[in-house]
């Protein structure tokens, strides 16, 4: 499956808002999406609570896996943006 590393953006992490954002455009992109922490399970990035399982926090790396090329891309974008602001 493609995948891409990125980097955390939102300032305290990818807590209750940034993972109902990220689930939100999974579920509507109707793709497999997951995410993981380094040497993590990936989780189904279309359930916001599997998302604050990671416990990932600003800076934190987390790879984004997807076969749709435009889900993988939009989700990376995502999780690198400050979605608290």
């Amino acid at each position: 499956m493609p995948e891409k590393t990125v980097t955390v953006g939102s300032s305290i992490g990818l807590h209750a808002r940034p993972a109902a954002i990220i689930a939100e455009a999974v579920v509507n992109a109707g793709v497999e999406v997951t995410l993981a922490v380094d040497g993590g399970e990936p989780v189904d990035a279309g359930s916001a609570l599997m998302i604050m399982t990671l416990g990932a926090g600003n800076g934190a790396q987390v790879t984004v896996a997807s076969e749709d090329a435009a889900a993988l891309a939009t989700i990376a974008d995502l999780v690198t943006k400050d979605l608290d602001a």
